[in-house]
């Protein structure tokens, strides 16, 4: 039986400096219990930056992930939701 993850990315830093973050990842059981848990972070996660958050726009973004768009007072920023399928681990 396959295990299925949830993997949440956010972009942290500001102008050039702003790079890519996992911020949380686990694992959650079966495809249908980590799509589940994706869509309510999609909905629900509060992202590090922006502060004050004034609008949320959910992307799905192909069957296992969603790009969520946060518009802040001053900024915008954005995340990331994706199901993973564990394949295998190198045990390094």
């Amino acid at each position: 039986m396959s295990s299925w993850w949830v993997v949440l990315e956010e972009t942290r830093g500001s102008g050039d400096r702003r790079a890519w973050t996992l911020s949380w990842s686990a694992p959650v059981g079966d495809r249908d219990s980590a799509a589940a848990e994706a869509l309510r972070l999609a909905h629900e996660h509060v992202p590090a930056y922006p502060w004050s958050p004034t609008k949320r726009q959910v992307l799905r973004v192909g069957e296992d992930g969603y790009l969520v768009v946060v518009d802040g007072k001053a900024s915008r920023f954005h995340f990331r939701v994706t199901l993973a399928e564990a394949v295998g681990d190198s045990g390094a």
